[in-house]
């Protein structure tokens, strides 16, 4: 743990840029990193939560001499992306907040990236109108084959809007190209594990030296190398925030009749349904079912945003 500078009584400003769970290190106006912990109350307000301060925040932090500086305020959020800690579990993960967009790593083998977790994803994206964008990574270990359903995948998010980018960290390949979409901005990067998120990293500024993992044989699935979140400066300019490998994405605070409001091209075909309230399931002159017949909205985005109500409508069954 660093030792905190501050020496007099005072109230301190600054941005939270590494959560380990018990400790957050907040660096001030100053530039000065403060190893701090959390008032109390904190873990009582609002939903709950795994973490109440996220990376990103920006807080007050309360110091008097050699005691050890606690956090007494989070400002407003400008926004954040949050998902359910588990599928059993009622809380709740913050997992970043105050982002200029949101970079999401997908792998098309070891591991693969599923379709629904990208779209589970986009939609949390999209919920809090936080631009995102899809980075295909390892492509120097991927076959013809292999390289041709990617493509098919980047054409249909593509096709929607959504900035996408091939690349292999390992080789360097289209690494400026990202520089660019990173440059000045605070950017989240998301992904499950082993998908290379710390190597990327590490490419992206050689003056880190983060620890990496291979892929487990026998699971073909990544390690955990980060263990907690962290906000990392770019030489370039902007922060990158590296957090843990997620296994699942699961919503929050959405309920089944808005989901289809974040898939702009279902909510673009919904404006002509017939009825105001169609759910775009099996209700008469639908103009989104017709879009999909026609072959205007993808079969595997439809196939997400059905599964997403259907798992919605199931927890009020319950």
């Amino acid at each position: 743990m660093e030792k905190n500078t501050r020496q007099d009584k005072e109230n301190i400003e600054g941005i939270v840029v590494k959560s380990t769970g018990s400790w957050y290190t907040v660096v001030d106006d100053k530039g000065e990193k403060l190893e701090c912990k959390i008032k109390g109350k904190y873990r009582k307000l609002g939903f709950r939560s795994t973490n109440p301060v996220a990376i990103g925040d920006r807080v007050k932090v309360f110091v008097k001499n050699q005691e050890i500086p606690v956090i007494t305020e989070i400002f407003e959020r400008k926004n954040f992306i949050i998902r359910k800690a588990s599928k059993l579990s009622k809380h709740s993960q913050i997992i970043a907040a105050n982002i200029d967009q949101a970079v999401l790593l997908v792998t098309m083998i070891t591991p693969k990236t599923y379709i629904e977790f990208i779209d589970r994803y986009l939609v949390s994206a999209e919920a809090y109108r936080i631009p995102a964008i899809l980075v295909f990574n390892k492509t120097d270990s991927y076959s013809k084959n292999i390289v041709s359903d990617m493509n098919q995948i980047i054409s249909v998010y593509e096709k929607i809007g959504y900035t996408c980018l091939a690349i292999s960290a390992i080789e360097g390949t289209n690494l400026d190209l990202l520089k660019n979409l990173l440059k000045g901005k605070v950017s989240l990067l998301s992904g499950n594990s082993g998908v290379g998120k710390t190597t990327l990293i590490n490419k992206l500024d050689p003056s880190y030296k983060l620890p990496t993992s291979e892929i487990s044989e026998y699971h073909q699935a990544g390690k955990h190398t980060t263990t907690y979140a962290q906000m990392h400066e770019l030489y370039f300019g902007g922060q990158i925030i590296d957090t843990p490998g997620i296994k699942g994405f699961g919503l929050i605070h959405m309920d089944k009749e808005e989901i289809y409001h974040f898939f702009p091209e279902i909510f673009a075909y919904s404006k002509k349904c017939k009825y105001h309230n169609c759910m775009h399931i099996d209700e008469p002159e639908c103009n989104v079912i017709s879009a999909l017949k026609k072959g205007h909205i993808s079969n595997i985005r439809y196939n997400s945003y059905l599964n997403l109500f259907l798992e919605e409508e199931n927890k009020y069954r319950k």
